[in-house]
Order: structure tokens, then C-alpha cells, then sequence
């Protein structure tokens, strides 16, 4: 390492001054009204028999008012007279083990005892049917067994396809209710057929399944609930591809189209699937999307908590930590690649000392003739892009821009404490 830190020694890392990105923070005042007001209507607990045995599909993602949503859907549930119980709804994740899965829900506020309803977690499946292009479609068991299901999650644009359908209700059922297998074979030909394919597998589970509704979700560029509307099986699809483009229109980014150095202070699953949001950071682990700012180096300082070791994505950097990889469940991470059969973003990047180290090597890499003008920003992760921290070359151009405000206008350097991590 001496060799490294000769390499790093005399590489400047730019002064920085913090700002805040404004994004339109329409929210739904009454979160709670608004969706028992939904439950209402005509085609969603009005469908529910009085002893009905009912899965609710909950998945792994960071949603806000996930826990509410979800206590709501199981109240109104039990009102009707049935019987709810919860399952995981999330594929491979948690390291692809029952009990994994229900540790991630643990994390998002949604146990037994705060939800007042049992959690039913297995990784068995039963096979539905097939694809005319030959891939299994997969239910997990408990659900099957359920005498109703009703899926809950939020709509938003994937980070590796583009298409009418991406991340939502429809995916949520493919995957998420296909357990590790259903992920598996909608993953096996790859993210070039998922436009495909996971609207594909969803159409067979809804024709065959009792799916009665589902929660869809929209959030705004704070990661707060913006719309939240009740989809009767049947407007599922159709109302998605609407919902879709909103959440595009209302996903955060960075407002800078070209950045020698971003520095991600932490990657987690409860963040993006794939750890960071490629939407935002503009690096896709697939070639089937696109978008976001021109990025020459990315470093990733951390994992969150919430991700209990799941690195995924720690391989579309440049550059980590060691602290990062000490933390790294390699395998819950490579379950992951293994998975979607997408494993660059399981790789691990090149990985420094420490946190110092790491942002100067992106700097002496960046590839510009003079360090001192690295233009330089830095994120605590993908979900909140409020405010931000930018290096004073991009200053002016921040200045400039209509929906930036300066927060701190004297520079200032980035503290490190004796082991080279930043100061939190």
C-alpha cells in the first residue's frame, strides 16, 4: 500500500460548497385518508370474502409509509371479514433464504406484531405455466395457496430496461411473487427481453391467479408518496404505463450533465436494487438503458445498514472502500449476479485504504490535465438529492441554474479523521 499512497500522496481534492436541488415536492397531504379512501373503491376490498385466506405481497424496497400502506391494506382486509397474512414479495433478495426475506421486511417497520398479521416466508414456488418462449412462470406456494392476493409496491422506472412496463405492480408479481425461481427464469434470456418478458410472466399470474388489486405507488424527488391509487386487476397494466411515465417525470437527478468524480457516500438494496439508482448516477449495469449525467469516475464509500452486507453494485464504481468490502456478504451480493445473470455489478471495485484514498484515486484518474479543476460531487446516496455537496469548479455553472440555491458560499475543505474516513 506504501506504493498506493505514494501514487495519491500529492492529488488534490477540491474545495466544496453545498447547495440544495429543488425538485417539484408535491406530496399527499393525507397519506392515510387517502388510501383507505382508495381501498374503497368499487373492484378492491369490495372483492374480498368474509373468510377469505388473503397474501399481501410486500417487497424489499425502501417505500416510504411502506409500514402504513401496508397495516391499512391489512386492517381493511380484516374489515371485510378475511383473513390476511403477509408474504415476501422480493425475489432473490435476502440472500434468497425465507428467513432473510423476512428480516428485510423487519427492517422496513413490517413484523408480525406491528402489522397485527402473520408473515407466511418460504423460497418454495409452484409452477404456473410457460411462456410460448419456453420460461417457466413460478407463484410462491403460500400465495398459491391464498384464496386472494393483493400486491403492494411502488412504480418506477428500472435501472437496467426500458419499457411500457418497468418497476411496479407488474414486476412485482412476475418477480417478486416468483421467489428466487420466478427471478431467475425471468432473468434467464437476459435484460434485452424483460420489457418482454416481465409483463409477459405478469399477464399469465393474473389470468390464473386470484390477484385482486393492487397498491400502486408514486414517489416524488424527496422519496415521498405523491400518488397512491388502488388498481383493480384488470386496469393493472393499462393504469401502470401511465403511472410509469409520471414517476420519470418526478424521478431526482443531479443537475449537472458532466461530472469528473461523484462520490457515493453509501450503496444499499434498500436504496436501488442495484444498490445505487443508475437513473441518477447515469452508470447501467445493462446496455438497455440509458440517461443521467456523463460520469468519468464513481466511488462508493459504504454500505447502508438496512442492506446487511449486500454489495450489489459495488462493481459499476470505479473505486471503494475497504470498509466497504470488509462489511460485503459476498453471498447474498453474488446471489444477486447469479440471479439476474447480470454480475458486473457484483464485482468488486478497485478498492483503497480508505475513504481518502478512494477519492483521490478517482481524481488522479479522471482523466483531465489539471486536478485542481476536478469537477467534483457528492451524494449521501441515490434517494436524496436535496441537498448536495459540489466541488467550487461547478459553482458557477450551479449559479446559474434555476433550481439550485447556494447554501454555503465560503469553500471548504473535506475533513478526514486519522484513518482516512470522512467525518460523518
Amino acid at each position: 500500500m506504501d506504493i498506493l499512497k505514494s501514487l495519491l500522496k500529492d492529488i488534490p481534492i477540491p474545495e466544496m460548497v453545498r447547495i440544495r436541488q429543488n425538485f417539484d415536492a408535491s406530496v399527499v397531504e393525507d397519506p392515510e385518508g387517502t388510501l383507505r379512501k382508495e381501498l374503497k373503491r368499487p373492484g378492491a376490498v369490495d372483492r374480498i370474502r368474509p373468510g377469505q385466506q388473503v397474501a399481501v405481497a410486500v417487497g424489499s424496497r425502501g417505500i416510504a409509509n411502506i409500514d402504513l400502506f401496508t397495516k391499512l391494506t391489512i386492517e381493511a382486509i380484516r374489515e371485510a371479514g378475511a383473513h390476511p397474512f403477509i408474504v415476501p414479495c422480493m425475489g432473490s433478495h435476502g440472500g434468497a433464504t425465507a428467513e432473510g426475506q423476512t428480516e428485510v421486511l423487519a427492517h422496513l417497520g413490517v413484523t408480525e406484531e406491528a402489522m397485527g398479521a402473520p408473515i407466511r416466508s418460504t423460497m418454495e414456488v409452484v409452477k404456473l405455466d410457460e411462456l410460448p418462449n419456453g420460461l417457466p412462470v413460478y407463484i410462491d406456494k403460500y400465495a398459491y395457496e391464498a384464496d386472494a392476493i393483493v400486491v403492494i409496491n411502488r412504480v418506477k422506472p428500472h435501472t437496467a430496461f426500458r419499457g411500457r412496463i418497468e418497476s411496479g405492480i407488474m414486476k412485482m408479481i412476475s418477480i417478486g411473487l416468483g421467489k428466487q425461481k420466478g427471478a431467475e427464469a425471468c432473468h434467464q434470456l437476459g435484460f434485452k427481453y424483460m420489457a418482454e418478458n416481465v409483463p409477459a410472466m405478469a399477464r399469465v399470474m393474473l389470468d390464473k391467479l386470484p390477484i385482486l388489486f393492487g397498491v400502486a405507488l408514486v414517489e416524488n424527488a424527496y422519496d415521498q408518496t405523491c400518488r397512491i391509487e388502488v388498481l383493480p386487476a384488470e386496469q393493472i397494466e393499462e393504469r401502470e404505463m401511465e403511472l410509469l411515465e409520471e414517476a420519470k417525470a418526478r424521478l431526482p437527478q443531479i443537475l449537472f450533465d458532466q461530472i469528473d468524480v461523484l462520490v457515493i457516500d453509501y450503496i444499499g438494496k434498500n436504496i436501488s436494487g442495484d444498490g445505487m439508482d443508475p437513473n441518477v448516477t447515469g452508470r447501467y449495469p445493462t446496455p438497455y438503458a440509458t440517461g443521467g449525467p456523463d460520469v468519468s469516475k464513481m466511488v462508493v464509500l459504504d454500505l447502508t445498514k438496512e442492506t446487511k452486507g449486500n454489495a450489489n453494485g459495488v462493481g459499476t464504481a470505479d473505486f471503494t472502500t475497504q470498509r466497504l468490502v470488509d462489511q460485503m456478504d459476498r453471498t447474498a451480493t453474488y446471489a444477486n449476479g447469479l440471479t439476474s445473470t447480470v454480475c458486473a455489478p457484483t464485482k468488486i471495485a478497485t478498492t483503497l485504504a480508505n475513504q481518502e484514498d478512494a477519492i483521490k484515486a478517482a481524481v488522479k484518474t479522471c482523466n483531465i490535465l489539471d486536478y485542481t479543476k476536478c469537477r467534483l460531487v457528492r451524494i449521501k446516496d441515490t434517494l436524496h438529492l436535496g441537498e448536495i455537496e459540489i466541488s467550487v469548479n461547478l459553482l458557477e455553472e450551479a449559479r446559474r441554474h434555476p433550481d439550485i440555491e447556494i447554501l454555503s458560499e465560503m469553500p471548504y475543505a473535506l475533513q478526514f479523521d486519522e484513518e482516512g474516513n470522512l467525518f460523518a
